[in-house]
């Protein structure tokens, strides 16, 4: 069962809800901030191609191709200078 309707805080950043969304990568929830970094992120357009051809599929529950070094990277730059 998932936690995504129960967590109240961002899965990246720490930060309280507002909104909250899934993560394209994987299944981290993500605050509104965490989202718009993870849609600058070097990979997200990769990751989002293969998920529409999972979902495509009927593949609903698809965990993400995960993060790569150089995303995880990328996106710890963008929260340090948050």
């Amino acid at each position: 069962m998932s936690d995504f309707f129960t967590k109240t805080h961002c899965d990246r950043c720490g930060n309280k809800f507002i909104i909250r969304t899934q993560s394209i990568f994987n299944s981290d929830v993500l605050c509104r901030e965490c989202l718009g970094d993870e849609r600058k992120a070097p990979g997200y357009a990769e990751a989002a191609r293969i998920e529409s051809k999972h979902v495509s599929a009927g593949d609903y529950n698809y965990e993400g191709v995960g993060l790569s070094q150089a995303d995880r990277d990328f996106l710890k730059l963008l929260r340090d200078t948050r």
